[in-house]
Parts: structure tokens; C-alpha cells; sequence
């Protein structure tokens, strides 16, 4: 072989080492094993990095911090902390039912509160022991609804204790069957007891009504509210010697809304903030504010361009008779209605009917 040949050959040997260093060069492999250009520096997230985007981490030590979408979602909730107001309500409640179920049933009643959370509506729902007694009751001035769940094992002690179980006695479970008319009078009766508490532990806050509407002992035909909304739970444990057991009020944030600017007070103590030295102040001085009472004798209608042409001595004629009853106003709001008359030679006006706001 000539030494041209030889030249030739070392030339293309050269050449094809260049051209697999240029591909080198173009595609390079990370220390994830994971393939970029290494032109532009994009590269694959592995799926580890795509959980903890989302938020779905397999480490679930630490659920205080939750990252992406994950966030995103529970944000949605509304945190209880955010109502600090509930829990001098749920605290007030919790001594009014000691108070009123010792009078119903005779006995030591002691009721504490374990928790107030909140929850979606619909995990909570799914999350019901059975057997129990749902009553679903109206709070009427806020035109929605609420729930309190009653356990078995109260059912049957208040059944026990009042139809006269003896003390130290547990109370007999049946399982198994549905409740009896005279089991769902008797928690009925104590329902309605806690109701009326639940209104008067709201009262110096906002006066409400709660009345039950109805019991139910099946979950699906207690639904007060849509499954995702976020619901105020209150969890409480009611002992009577060695019988008791648990009951839960659960009432939807759409249903506290009409109230939601004072539960967010910050101010704790049984008038909820309310200052009442500053409230009589205000009280007292409005009572010395000067208002015009006027009463009307007539009232005409007419085109401008007639009252621009009246002159002196014309003659109005009105609809009023001597005998009609005119109108006394405050401002713009008719308040009073009465015969116009005469008394030490003053013009009088004798008050005989009130005349109600009008309702927008």
C-alpha cells in the first residue's frame, strides 16, 4: 500500500472520531440517569419530583406542611381558628346541657367537650358509627339547617335512666334492630333539651331558634348540605354514673354566615365584646337628638310649568277634608295618623293610629 493511501485512510479515521465526538457532545446524561440537551439544559422530572409537585409525598410523617395541589384543596376549607367566637359558644353550651339534663333525668350528669373541628361534610357523614339518631334541626332567623348525632350507647342510657334504670346498672344494648317509638320519643325529649341550650349559648351573641325538624336514623336522608362543604363539628361526651356516651353538633359554615363578622371577634368572655359603658353613652345621647315632626294637611301634584305661573292670592284646593286624619312625619317616614283640631287656641293634631315602617 502507497503512503498516499495510507494518508487517505488516517484522514477518514480522523473525520469519523470527530463526528461521534460532535453527538457526544449534543446529547448528555444527567445524575438521575435522566437524557437532556445539552444545548437547552431541559430535563424529565422522575416521578418522585412529580409527587412532591402534587403534593402526594409517600413520607406522610409531616401532614402539618402540605405542598401543591395538595394545599390547594385543603385550602379550601375553612380553618376553625378563623370562628374563635365558637368556642365560648360550644364552651357556654357544654355548661347549660350539664344544668339542663341533671333536671331531665334526676341524675349526675357531667357533659365535656373533646374536640371542635372541621370537617367536609361528606367525610363526616361517611364516617358515622351505626346505629345512631341524626336530628336534623332549622336554626329559622338564618333560614338553614344543622345536625346532632346521638350515639347507642346514649340512646340507651338516657332510655334507661328515664324510664327508671337503677344506678351502678349498665344500661342494656340491643343491636341489631331499629329504634323503638318510645326510644325515639325519649331521645327526642333530650334533643329538644340541647337545642334549646344550643339557642341560649348563641343568644348574647346573635338570638337563634333551633327546632328539630326531623330524626332520622339512616345518613342518607340527613343530608343538610352539599358533600364538599366544610361543616363546624363539635364533639361532646355526656356521663351519667357509669352510662353515657357521645353527641356531635355538626352545623355547615353556610349556615353560620349570617353571623360570621362577630364569630370572628377576637374578644372572649360571656357579652362577646360588647362594651356597655359605651353603649349606654351612645344610648343616652341619641335620646337628646332634635327630629322635626311635621304634619302634612295636604299634598298637590302639578305640572312646573303651572307653579312657575301662580301669583300672589291664587287659591290652592286639596283632597283633605275637614274631617280626614293627617298624616305626622318624621323626615320621609310616615309615623302617626290623627284629626286635626283645636286646642287654647292652638292648632292640635290628637294621635289615634301608628303607622308601621315599610319592610324593603
Amino acid at each position: 500500500m502507497s503512503d498516499t493511501q495510507t494518508a487517505e485512510k488516517e484522514d477518514q479515521a480522523e473525520e469519523l472520531d470527530n463526528q461521534v465526538d460532535d453527538m457526544d457532545s449534543g446529547t448528555s446524561m444527567d445524575d438521575d440517569g435522566m437524557i437532556g440537551d445539552g444545548d437547552t439544559g431541559a430535563r424529565i422530572l422522575n416521578q418522585a419530583e412529580i409527587d412532591s409537585l402534587l403534593g402526594f409525598d409517600d413520607d406522610f410523617s409531616d401532614m402539618e406542611e402540605n405542598s401543591g395541589v395538595m394545599a390547594l384543596i385543603n385550602a379550601a376549607l375553612v380553618n376553625y381558628e378563623r370562628l374563635p367566637m365558637l368556642d365560648i359558644v360550644f364552651d357556654r353550651l357544654v355548661r347549660l346541657m350539664s344544668t339542663s339534663l341533671r333536671n331531665l333525668t334526676s341524675d349526675n350528669v357531667e357533659v365535656s367537650l373533646d374536640q371542635v373541628s372541621t370537617v367536609r361534610f361528606g367525610d363526616y357523614m361517611n364516617s358515622i358509627p351505626l346505629p345512631a339518631m341524626l336530628s336534623v334541626f332549622k336554626a329559622e332567623e338564618w333560614d338553614n339547617f344543622g345536625l346532632m348525632v346521638t350515639d347507642s350507647s346514649l340512646i340507651y342510657s338516657i332510655v334507661d335512666v328515664l324510664l327508671g334504670g337503677r344506678k351502678g346498672s349498665s344500661a342494656i344494648r340491643v343491636e341489631g334492630r331499629p329504634y323503638t317509638t318510645i326510644e325515639t320519643k325519649l331521645v327526642e325529649r333530650m334533643v329538644n333539651v340541647a337545642l334549646a341550650d344550643l339557642s341560649s349559648a348563641f343568644d348574647p351573641l346573635s338570638p337563634v331558634s333551633f327546632n328539630l325538624d326531623r330524626m332520622e336514623t339512616n345518613p342518607r336522608f340527613a343530608t343538610i348540605t352539599q358533600a364538599g362543604n366544610a361543616c363546624v363539628l363539635a364533639r361532646m361526651r355526656i356521663d351519667m354514673g357509669d352510662r353515657g356516651g357521645r353527641a356531635e353538633v355538626i352545623i355547615p359554615y353556610a349556615t353560620l354566615e349570617p353571623i360570621r363578622e362577630l364569630l370572628l371577634q377576637m374578644f372572649m368572655g360571656e357579652k362577646f365584646g360588647r362594651d356597655s359603658i359605651w353603649e349606654n353613652h351612645l344610648t343616652h345621647e341619641l335620646m337628646k337628638t332634635d327630629v322635626y315632626l311635621q304634619a302634612i294637611l295636604g299634598e298637590l301634584s302639578m305640572p312646573l310649568s303651572r307653579l312657575l305661573n301662580m301669583k300672589i292670592g291664587e287659591t290652592l284646593y286639596f283632597n283633605t277634608k275637614p274631617a280626614d286624619k293627617i298624616e305626622l312625619r318624621c323626615g320621609d317616614f310616615p309615623i302617626f295618623k290623627g284629626p286635626m283640631g283645636q286646642k287654647e287656641s292652638q292648632i292640635a293634631v290628637r294621635i289615634e293610629n301608628y303607622i308601621p315602617p315599610k319592610k324593603d
